[in-house]
């Protein structure tokens, strides 16, 4: 930050979300531009953000029985070949590498838009039994897909960094639990660490994975009114089995093709956090997930400034113990100054300590989202922090929780779909014939399309037609605008 000028939003998050959106992730100190378009580098902050959200799943899924293993970023065309038996999605978005210094090479690599093609001939050499299975691995990493043709950090860039589990079951049982407990974990995250409630459904035929039996997926609304694709689980069937030999010889000496899953979450993560919650402020930021929860400042003059900063450190060294604590002691910058320094970099809780609170034995905490204070007990200060952050966290959700609910909406007919949407953005709830071209209908007039269905196949639509063509309804589907 080039000085006092340039700390502060200076874009409305309700008038122009966009460039609002560009200027606290540049402010906050979470990432820059890079010189080649359609990329970013992630600054200290926004990278602290993304450790913790990986180290939330990464410990889920190693309580799981998952394995975290790494595979080449580059992909011979060879093996990106045999998955065209599969999939036909990716050719327009691979990146390809010709050259080795002066050499060309003989075989194209491929720079991986995803790994399903040099991790499932792994697979199917290291599965030979059923004692093999089930066999549970993933990778922390990042990808490329040539695709983005406006950087819009986190949420659209061509390199991003995710998450990629890949399974072998012996059943579609197992395979189809396995999903679940994948989609159920996501839901997890975005729920109780961001601050996000999630709605769970699947996609349709014509939007799943390339290959997959099924898609399911953790969909979060913006306050903006569109919806963020905030990971999926892929239950993919013996597809890629049968076409990378993954087998198995059963108790009853019988060959078996394995079934077989991927799921993954990417740092879109990020961008749906920050868009949901941060304000015309700055950033803010979940206690879970906040590098600094807890900034602790002094405020003094010269003649109480001893014994304001002594008490203050001493009250910041008691919750460090328990918390990411900063205590903030500079001489050069006023109160204000770091009261919106902190407010702008997302930090969930402020602690004040001033001549009144020393004289008083307490300390003065104020809440990030919405400035509310309270007073708390200086001997009971860790307990009281630790309440103060509970709060910080349920504010957050509860909010999203009432614009969510307030934005999902029936329709009953092709115009009213369109109004909806057009009007007031959010979840759109129709019935659907099954046919893409209702889907594409929709899409080529307001540019929304169906973002999921509900998870149970078997449910009842909620209206008797298809909103779009009129015909007999055999889904409910989500229409929106999507990130």
């Amino acid at each position: 930050m080039s000085g006092e000028q340039d700390l502060g939003i200076t874009e409305s998050k309700a008038h122009n979300p966009g460039e609002w959106y560009a200027e606290v992730v540049r402010k906050a100190g979470l990432a820059d531009y890079a010189p080649m378009g359609g990329f970013i580098v992630t600054r200290p902050r926004g990278y602290a953000v993304w450790e913790r959200i990986k180290g939330h799943l990464d410990g889920w899924f190693k309580d799981t029985g998952v394995d975290n293993a790494y595979f080449p970023m580059f992909i011979p065309e060879g093996y990106l070949e045999r998955e065209k038996d599969v999939v036909e999605g990716f050719d327009p978005e691979v990146a390809w590498v010709t050259h080795g210094g002066h050499d060309e090479l003989d075989e194209r690599l491929a720079v991986r838009p995803t790994s399903e093609s040099i991790i499932a001939p792994f697979m199917a050499q290291w599965i030979r039994s059923y004692r093999d299975l089930p066999l549970r691995v993933n990778q922390w990493c990042s990808v490329v897909r040539w695709e983005a043709t406006e950087t819009k950090p986190f949420f659209r860039t061509k390199e991003f960094l995710w998450q990629e589990g890949h399974t072998a079951h012996a059943s579609e049982e197992d395979a189809w639990a396995e999903t679940m407990t994948r989609l159920g974990q996501y839901e997890r995250l975005y729920e109780e660490v961001m601050a996000i409630p999630a709605v769970t459904g699947r996609k349709p035929d014509h939007d799943k994975f390339p290959g997959a039996d099924t898609t399911t997926t953790v969909e979060a609304l913006m306050p903006d009114g569109k919806s963020v694709q905030g990971c999926t689980s892929h239950y993919l069937g013996t597809s890629f089995p049968e076409a990378f030999d993954i087998t198995y010889t059963d108790e009853d000496e019988a060959e078996r093709t394995a079934h077989t899953t991927s799921w993954g979450l990417s740092w879109r993560a990020m961008g749906a956090l920050i868009m949901t919650h941060s304000d015309d402020q700055g950033l803010v930021l979940p206690p879970a997930l906040a590098p600094t929860q807890v900034v602790v400042v002094p405020i003094w003059q010269a003649d109480t400034a001893e014994a304001v900063t002594e008490y203050a450190a001493d009250l910041a060294a008691d919750l460090d113990a328990e918390f990411r604590v900063d205590l903030d002691d500079r001489d050069e910058r006023n109160p204000g100054f770091k009261f919106n320094e902190h407010e702008l970099n997302g930090v969930p809780l402020r602690v004040e300590v001033g001549p009144n609170e020393v004289e008083e034995g307490a300390a003065t905490l104020v809440h990030r989202p919405d400035g509310e204070s309270e007073v708390a007990d200086r001997e009971a200060i860790v307990e009281a922090v630790g309440e103060a952050l509970d709060t910080v966290h349920a504010k957050l959700y509860a909010d999203a929780e009432s614009h969510l609910e307030d934005n999902v909406r029936e329709a009953h007919g092709r115009g009213e779909i369109l109004g909806t949407i057009g009007k007031h953005g959010g979840y759109v709830k129709t019935g659907w014939c099954g046919e893409e071209a209702c889907d594409d209908e929709i899409k080529d007039e307001i540019a929304a399309e169906i973002v999921m269905l509900p998870l149970e196949e078997d449910e009842e639509p909620v209206h008797e037609r298809c909103g779009v063509c009129g015909e007999e309804a055999v889904e409910t589907a989500y229409f929106a605008k999507s990130y």
